[in-house]
């Protein structure tokens, strides 16, 4: 029976550890940068979640497809899928801060015009009530209706603020663009100059 050369084994041996060694530097630089990915996540979800919702998702769908491929030992696309999540919660976390600027200052301009606006509204409602007469071109029916409407809006007004105050700005800007283009259209419907 022949032996073994004991160099062959020994070279063999030696090849087997460092694959196996570059294979868990690999595996550690990857969860390292899915690691890196994951503080880069929590550091844009707060912001990102409030003002660019899609974004923080595509952000958290690319470090779960890193996670993925981590487990099934794929470190090259988890490596990718690691970068892009980083990326993403970057990205998310500029385009977060320019839309609650954006909001916040469209929030105050509202904030200054709509109770001003309301109270012009109020003010030649109660006018009519008061006179007695109807705007030109109206009748009871519409004027019925443009008091309900006036209701409608303040009550849209009062959740709008509501909205805003505890957080929830992009229900607060819906609302407030309902708002924005409902007073408009009553103050053309009773003869409020702008």
């Amino acid at each position: 029976m022949k032996k073994p050369n004991v160099s062959v084994l020994t070279w063999t041996l030696g090849v087997a550890l460092w694959f196996g060694g570059c294979g868990n530097a690999q595996r550690e630089a990857t969860e390292a940068a899915v690691n890196a990915a994951q503080t880069a996540i929590n550091a844009a979800t707060s912001d990102a979640e409030k003002y660019v919702p899609d974004q923080a998702k595509a952000a958290r769908d690319a470090l779960q497809s890193a996670k993925d491929s981590v487990a099934k030992g794929d470190y090259t696309a988890a490596l990718k899928s690691a970068k892009e999540a980083t990326q993403k919660a970057k990205d998310a976390l500029t385009a977060a801060s320019a839309r609650k600027e954006e909001w916040t200052n469209t929030w105050n301009n509202l904030n200054q015009s709509a109770p001003k606006t309301m109270s012009e509204v109020q003010a030649k409602l109660d006018a009519y009530k008061k006179s007695g007469k109807l705007p030109k071109g109206m009748d009871q029916i519409q004027m019925d209706e443009a008091k309900a409407q006036y209701d409608q809006l303040k009550r849209g007004w009062a959740d709008a603020t509501a909205a805003y105050k505890s957080g929830n700005f992009a229900d607060a800007m819906s609302k407030a663009a309902t708002l924005k283009d409902g007073l408009a259209k009553l103050k053309a419907l009773l003869g409020i100059q702008s």
